[in-house]
C-alpha cells in the first residue's frame, strides 16, 4: 500500500513538472522593429528641374507579438509619398494573424505580404536601392487584404495560395467586390531557386462617351504571370532572371482590356569580403500594339534600365550604396534618364 501511495506521488509530480516545464517552453513575447531608406541623388537627365536633393523613400515601423506557440501576430506601418501630395503618409502596410497548423502548413490573414515577388526581392537583395521587378513597373502589390496558406510539399517544393482584395494596401475596401485568386510554386535544392506564379482577378470596364456617360460595359480579366530562376554559385556570386507579364492592365488594379505589359529583369552580385559587394541588373519593360495602331500603347514608358553600384556594409543593420541608373526609353520624344545615387539603409 506504502509503495502505491510513493509511485501514485511520483506520477503526480512528474505530470507537474511536465506542466511547468510545457509553460516554461513557450512565453507570448514582442518585438518592435524599423527600417528607413534614405538617399542623396544626382539627376544628369537633360531639362530636370531638380537637380539633386535628399530624400526619405520609406520607413517601415513594426511590431511582432508571438501569442501562443504557432500564433503570431504582426502590425508594420508605412510612412511614404502620398499621391494625394502629402510627402510623409502612414499606410497600414501589414496587419496579419499567422497561424502555423502544422509543421507543413502555415496560414496568414488580415492585411497579409503577397507572395508575388517576394522570393525575387529577397534573392535580389537590395530593396532600399530599387524595387524587385513586378514592384517597380506595378504588375503587382507587395501587400493586400486577404488570406493565403503555404505549404511545404517535400525537402525541395514548397507553394501558396491566396485570396485578395486585388487593390494593394493603399485601398483598404474590396471595390468592385471581385477578388483576386493565385498560386505560386517553388522549388529550391543547394543554390538554385526557381519559381513560376500566377493571379486572375474579373473586372467590370465602363465604356463612356465624350459627356462621360457609360453607354456599354465589358467583361475582362486581368492577370500576371511570372518565371524566376537564381543561382548562387557560391557565397561571393549570384546570378538571377526572371519574366513578368500583366494582361488587361495599365497596373495591377487598373483593368484596361487587350493592354499588355511585359518584360524580363536580369541581376548578380559579387560579394569580396563581410562589408563590400558590387552589384548590377538589368530591365526591360514593353508592350503589345493594339488593333489598328502603328506603335506600341505604352511606348512613352517602354525601355532598358541599367542599375549598377557598389555597396558597403559598415555595421551590422546599416547598408551604404553608390550607384548609377540609367533609363533608356524607346519614346523618341523623352530624354533618357541619367542619375546616380547614394542610398542608405538602417533598421532595428
Amino acid at each position: 500500500m506504502k509503495g502505491k501511495k510513493l509511485f501514485v506521488s511520483a506520477i503526480a509530480l512528474l505530470l507537474g513538472f511536465t506542466v511547468i516545464a510545457q509553460e516554461q517552453e513557450f512565453k507570448p513575447s514582442g518585438k518592435v522593429n524599423g527600417k528607413v531608406f534614405f538617399n542623396y541623388h544626382y539627376d544628369m537627365t537633360d531639362g530636370e528641374e531638380q537637380e539633386s536633393g535628399f530624400e526619405i523613400k520609406r520607413a517601415y515601423f513594426g511590431y511582432d507579438y508571438n501569442i501562443a506557440k504557432g500564433l503570431k501576430a504582426s502590425i508594420t506601418l508605412d510612412v511614404g509619398k502620398n499621391a494625394g501630395g502629402s510627402d510623409y503618409s502612414a499606410f497600414l502596410k501589414k496587419a496579419q494573424l499567422e497561424w502555423k497548423a502544422s509543421s507543413v502548413v502555415k496560414v496568414s490573414l488580415g492585411m497579409i505580404s503577397t507572395v508575388q515577388f517576394k522570393d525575387q526581392e529577397k534573392f535580389w537583395g537590395y530593396r532600399y536601392i530599387l524595387k524587385s521587378y513586378a514592384d517597380q513597373y506595378g504588375f503587382g502589390s507587395s501587400a493586400d487584404l486577404g488570406i493565403k496558406a503555404s505549404f511545404k510539399l517535400s525537402d525541395h517544393f514548397s507553394a501558396n495560395a491566396f485570396i485578395i482584395n486585388g487593390e494593394g494596401y493603399k485601398k483598404m475596401q474590396d471595390s468592385d467586390g471581385n477578388q483576386k485568386y493565385g498560386a505560386n510554386l517553388v522549388f529550391k535544392h543547394k543554390g538554385l531557386i526557381a519559381k513560376v506564379y500566377g493571379d486572375i482577378q474579373s473586372a467590370l470596364i465602363e465604356n463612356k462617351n465624350e459627356g462621360g456617360e457609360i453607354v456599354s460595359t465589358d467583361d475582362a480579366n486581368i492577370s500576371a504571370i511570372a518565371a524566376f530562376v537564381g543561382y548562387k554559385f557560391s557565397d561571393k556570386f549570384r546570378l538571377a532572371a526572371e519574366y513578368n507579364k500583366l494582361a488587361n492592365g495599365t497596373k495591377y488594379s487598373k483593368v484596361a482590356k487587350d493592354r499588355d505589359m511585359y518584360g524580363y529583369s536580369f541581376y548578380s552580385t559579387y560579394t569580396f569580403d563581410k562589408k563590400w559587394e558590387v552589384f548590377g541588373r538589368y530591365d526591360y519593360l514593353t508592350s503589345n500594339t493594339l488593333a489598328g495602331a502603328t506603335e506600341k500603347w505604352n511606348l512613352e514608358k517602354n525601355g532598358g534600365a541599367i542599375t549598377a553600384g557598389v555597396q558597403c556594409t559598415p555595421v551590422k543593420n546599416v547598408r551604404m550604396a553608390l550607384n548609377y541608373r540609367n533609363f533608356n526609353f524607346k519614346g523618341s520624344n523623352q530624354e533618357d534618364q541619367s542619375q546616380v545615387f547614394v542610398n542608405f539603409e538602417f533598421k532595428f
